[in-house]
């Protein structure tokens, strides 16, 4: 079975009928978030996970990166860094018995 990825930019509708990929690219281009390869790269390697889906949001002023990743173990977890500076934020266990 194949991971889907999708990129998904929640932040407010620069100009009408722009693409949330086009607007996350000249981001990243502009310098003003981390490409999701390179927070992405890490979060791997630090849950021991690989990527079900990958979401750019804005919250409370800042740009996230929310990663949902599938564990070796099998346990999904959801996890958020700062899309400028990709320090992880949090770790939501959604579905683990701790």
């Amino acid at each position: 079975m194949g991971l889907m990825l999708c990129l998904i930019l929640a932040a407010p509708v620069a100009q009408a009928g722009e693409r949330d990929h086009d607007r996350a690219r000249r981001a990243v281009e502009a310098g003003e978030i981390k490409p999701l390869r390179e927070v992405l790269a890490e979060a791997e390697k630090a849950h021991n996970g690989r990527l079900i889906e990958a979401e750019l949001e804005s919250k409370d002023g800042k740009m996230v990166y929310e990663l949902k990743l599938l564990t070796v173990e099998g346990r999904v977890l959801k996890v958020y860094y700062d899309a400028r500076s990709g320090a992880l934020l949090k770790v939501d266990r959604p579905h683990s018995r701790e």
